[in-house]
């Protein structure tokens, strides 16, 4: 009876101690559960903070490309000023006669048709007033530059609407493009970019135009047609930074075996 007691403690003293490891091992069990779970929202912490960060790099980068677009802007508008100045000098320097009116029979107070036929008229049309132009355009590249791009492309349809022959309709049509294509519409700044091409020729836009209708091409995985303006718009502007983005821009899609 004495052996069977001992025995019987010695089972409940063990029991008890395989119960107390085992609480040991689920409460450590918990610890590192707990550590992991410590760790984690640190990692998710570091994650935001780094996100937050790569946000506030994207918000100064879209403003430096606006301010870039606004000098870049500015300083093509007083190199295409300049030119107009020099090109319309020597058409100011004739003036041609004044229109002598036909004086009308002698003894009639009444003119005669012929008379009437033979005096100019006066025109009613009357060329854009240049500051108007200049302040429509102005408020259209404002909307562009502060990122209100539906806004700003309405501006812009209305302008060349407005002025299609105008002094800045050229650059109007390109930044049309532009906002297009900044708002992934990529079929209408195909459209876009092509009528600087075609209406504007001579336009200072025509190499960025022809660069980002490559960049479009390239979005809308029309390759062979982005490989072929991209290369002509290297080949057309050479040592230029546009040169310089459509091979970049080509060497892409060659590594990406498009």
């Amino acid at each position: 009876m004495v052996q069977s007691s001992e025995a019987a403690a010695a089972t409940s003293s063990l029991d008890s101690r395989v119960s107390r490891l085992e609480r040991l091992m689920e409460n450590q069990a918990l610890v590192d559960m707990l550590m992991r779970l410590d760790g984690l929202q640190a990692d998710t912490q570091d994650l935001r903070g780094n996100f937050e960060e790569l946000v506030h790099e994207l918000d100064d980068l879209k403003q430096r490309q606006r301010n870039l677009y606004l000098d870049i802007d500015r300083r093509l508008r007083q190199v295409e000023l300049a030119l107009t100045k020099v090109q319309a000098a020597p058409a100011t320097a004739t003036t041609p006669p004044a229109a002598v009116p036909v004086p009308a029979p002698v003894g009639t107070n009444m003119p005669t048709a012929a008379a009437e036929a033979a005096t100019p008229l006066a025109v009613s049309a009357e060329p854009a007033d240049p500051a108007a132009e200049r302040a429509a355009y102005q408020a259209a590249f404002n909307e562009l530059k502060q990122g209100r791009y539906e806004q700003a492309i309405e501006a812009f349809e209305a302008f060349l609407q407005r002025y299609p022959k105008g002094e800045y309709a050229g650059n109007a049509q390109y930044w049309l493009g532009e906002a297009n294509y900044v708002t992934r519409q990529f079929k209408v700044a195909e459209r876009e970019f092509k009528a600087v091409l075609e209406r504007f020729p001579d336009s200072s836009k025509v190499a960025d135009a022809m660069l980002k209708l490559g960049y479009t091409y390239y979005e809308l995985a029309q390759w062979d047609d982005a490989r072929k303006v991209l290369s002509e718009a290297a080949a057309k502007n050479p040592n230029s930074t546009v040169a310089r983005l459509a091979e970049n821009r080509l060497q892409k899609m060659r590594m990406e075996g498009r």
